[in-house]
């Protein structure tokens, strides 16, 4: 009898044993399947300094099983064609006639020290004695005109009664240090084409934003950050934020990506948990013709092809290929209307009008 309660014992206490083990196998497992996903340590990062971008033929290598290719080359990129700054289309112009040359050194005294009409920057341009041409006032040149400006709207609103007060005063001063006479269209019929072109602004501005959600585990910022690089995104100026920079330097990101910010500035980022970011685009501020919209749904499908992850809207519903030519279709109707009032994307004029 005790051989047998001695024989039970030890069989329960090695079964005992086995469970715990179990138990403590099961809780390592789950604890590491739990925590986010890390960047591959082996993986070269891109080269500081560098912003490559993303090529438009990454579905093709995606569909190759190769990775995306990325152009990490911007030495031989064009720079934007210089522009004059103010437009009548967009802004409100007074001209400033003057008896002599003035130097572009006594211009640049007469400026006002602020520069800002509400939320509007107030800007002043000479007639180059040179060249004939309105550009920005420069030090050394020498100028035979001026002409100042005030934007009649932005994403902030409408030129209103006020500002163009403050307008009048800014411009009156500038021309008076300069021995000019400004000549004002009037204010009344100024601030009603403000209102109209703020209201067309409102109705055709478009900013775009996809989330991307984990199916399983979650990522870890630099999990995130090592696929996007992959496809071209460089590091943004605020924490939590990539950017596929544009073709051409200077010219705002096509797209950007943002996540927690928290999570980026954690003392160990490694340890925060990302469930979801978001990839957009602000359509007035790149070109048609750069097909940025393409870019956005091949950026999204092969970062959640990558992270095992899923593209929704805003409100978490599932983004399908349906929907999705269904916005690329009204993006089309929005590019028409903004090249009829032209204003096209990407153009000066539509990156100040919807900034």
């Amino acid at each position: 009898m005790l051989e047998s309660m001695s024989s039970l014992q030890m069989s329960l206490a090695a079964l005992g044993g086995l469970t715990v083990a179990a138990v403590v196998l099961y809780n390592h497992w789950t604890s590491r399947k739990s925590e986010p996903r890390q960047a591959d340590p082996l993986r070269e990062p891109a080269p500081a300094g560098i912003e490559p971008v993303l090529n438009t033929e990454l579905g093709m290598a995606a569909a190759d099983g190769a990775d995306p290719v990325v152009d990490d080359g911007f030495s031989n990129l064009p720079l934007p064609e210089r522009k004059t700054q103010l437009d009548a289309l967009i802004d409100v112009i007074a001209l400033i006639e003057v008896d002599q040359v003035v130097s572009g050194d006594a211009a640049l005294a007469a400026l006002p020290a602020t520069r800002r009409i509400g939320s509007k920057f107030f800007t002043v341009e000479g007639l180059s004695q040179d060249t004939g041409l309105w550009d920005a006032l420069a030090p050394s040149r020498r100028y035979t005109a001026f002409q100042a400006g005030v934007q009649l709207a932005n994403r902030m609103g409408a030129l209103n009664n006020i500002e163009f007060s403050e307008f009048v005063v800014k411009t009156q001063a500038f021309a008076d240090a300069v021995g000019g006479t400004p000549s004002f269209s009037d204010m009344l019929e100024e601030v009603a084409r403000a209102r109209e072109l703020d209201q067309f602004a409102s109705v055709h501005d478009a900013q775009l934003s996809f989330t991307l959600c984990t199916r399983s585990a979650a990522w870890s910022p630099g999990y995130i950050q090592q696929h996007a690089s992959r496809l071209g995104f460089v590091p943004g100026v605020m924490p939590g934020r990539m950017v596929l920079p544009a073709a051409e330097q200077g010219m705002p990101p096509v797209l950007s990506l943002t996540f927690d910010t928290h999570a980026a500035l954690a003392e160990d980022p490694a340890l925060s948990a990302v469930r979801s970011f978001a990839l957009s685009l602000d359509v007035p501020q790149t070109a048609r013709e750069d097909e940025p919209f393409q870019r956005l749904r091949e950026a999204a499908s092969l970062l959640a092809q990558a992270m095992d992850g899923v593209v929704t809207d805003g409100e978490g519903q599932v983004l399908s290929e349906t929907a999705l030519d269904q916005i690329g279709h009204d993006l089309q109707q929005l590019y028409a209307a903004l090249d009829a009032r032209e204003l096209s994307a990407g153009s000066p004029q539509a990156r100040r009008l919807f900034s």
